[in-house]
């Protein structure tokens, strides 16, 4: 993913939290908050210690960036997004990871059909 879609300010990420809204399943929790400066849409990601080692948090966050990466030209701009990941991810595989994140951002109204089949290639 590139810098440009990152979230990575404390500030940020306490606003997201502060006046974001959050929709989550069993494994992922999905911060989304809306932002007055222009500009496409900045993702954070976070992964607890309780989750498993760094070994694992690292290799969560990665297959977190990659499928997000995928989606980011469909994400509504000027939007700040917070993807906290649960201890049940640490058991998924990138398949399971996909569908478990499409679950919660279309939960969120953040996807439709057109960016699932454009994912799916």
């Amino acid at each position: 993913m590139q810098s440009k879609y990152r979230l990575k300010r404390r500030n940020d990420f306490k606003r997201a939290f502060r006046g974001g809204s959050s929709v989550a399943n069993r494994q992922f929790v999905l911060y989304r908050s809306r932002r007055r400066q222009p500009g496409p849409v900045r993702i954070g990601i976070s992964v607890s210690r309780k989750v498993g080692n760094a070994v694992i948090r690292n290799r969560i966050k990665r297959l977190v960036k990659e499928i997000t990466r995928q989606w980011v030209e469909d994400l509504p701009e000027e939007t700040d997004l917070i993807v906290i990941a649960r201890k049940p991810a640490a058991e998924m595989d990138y398949h399971q990871m996909k569908s478990s994140l499409r679950h919660v951002f279309r939960r969120a109204k953040l996807l439709d059909g057109s960016a699932q089949k454009r994912s799916a290639r």
